[in-house]
């Protein structure tokens, strides 16, 4: 379908920030202007940023400093830790947009929260709900009836069969597969290149073909 069909709740006579100022928000800016947008400042709690420029984006300060300086601008979060876009998204007053890159194959049926943000060469089946401010990242696909849960991260290349759940605040790790009607826990860490076929609880660490619980996940390494 076309991207004009997917609100994004942008306002044209609102500035654009994205909040990050690494790799996943230089992708998450090209996707941007991919829809016709552009940004006017990002912004990343690293200070060795500050002044530099990301695809000609300012990273313009701290993100305290976004909120300071655009206190009524539509925003992205373009970091990929749960935990971290989780209290982002309550500490800042933006307002938070849809992103969906026009090569993205998303189906009408689709529920998108606030803030998700569905990256190039992605495809999203039939009747799937994305919490808020989830992200799909390159060339991941999500097949029919999957239960993404808010700020999950479906790393680049991950495939997730039908009926697939996966709890808030989870994170798929690059080119992980999950078998279909399978459940992972929320805040829970699949390890990249896994094969889950079989339930995970919340608050793990599985990795491995097939995968394996190898830790708690407050265990797992920053």
């Amino acid at each position: 379908m076309s991207i004009v069909d997917w609100p994004m709740d942008r306002r044209e006579d609102r500035p654009l920030v994205v909040i990050g100022g690494g790799g996943h928000a230089k992708v998450l800016i090209s996707a941007l202007r991919a829809m016709g947008h552009d940004v006017d400042a990002a912004f990343d709690d690293d200070t060795a940023r500050h002044g530099q420029r990301l695809l000609g984006v300012p990273i313009a300060g701290s993100i305290e400093r976004a909120a300071r300086l655009f206190p009524d601008a539509d925003g992205v979060i373009g970091i990929g830790s749960p935990s971290v876009r989780r209290v982002l998204s309550c500490r800042l007053p933006f307002h938070w947009i849809r992103v969906v890159h026009p090569h993205a194959c998303v189906d009408p049926t689709v529920e998108l929260g606030e803030g998700v943000v569905v990256m190039a060469g992605a495809v999203v089946q039939p009747e799937t709900v994305l919490g808020q401010h989830a992200i799909v990242n390159t060339s991941a696909s999500i097949d029919h009836d999957g239960r993404i849960g808010e700020f999950v991260n479906i790393s680049p290349g991950v495939h997730l069969s039908g009926n697939v759940t996966v709890g808030d605040a989870a994170l798929i790790g690059i080119g992980a597969s999950v078998l279909q009607g399978i459940s992972i826990g929320a805040r829970t860490v699949v390890g990249g290149g896994a094969a889950v076929i079989r339930d995970l609880p919340a608050d793990v660490v599985a990795v491995g073909c097939p995968a394996r619980i190898i830790r708690p996940v407050e265990l797992a390494a920053a």
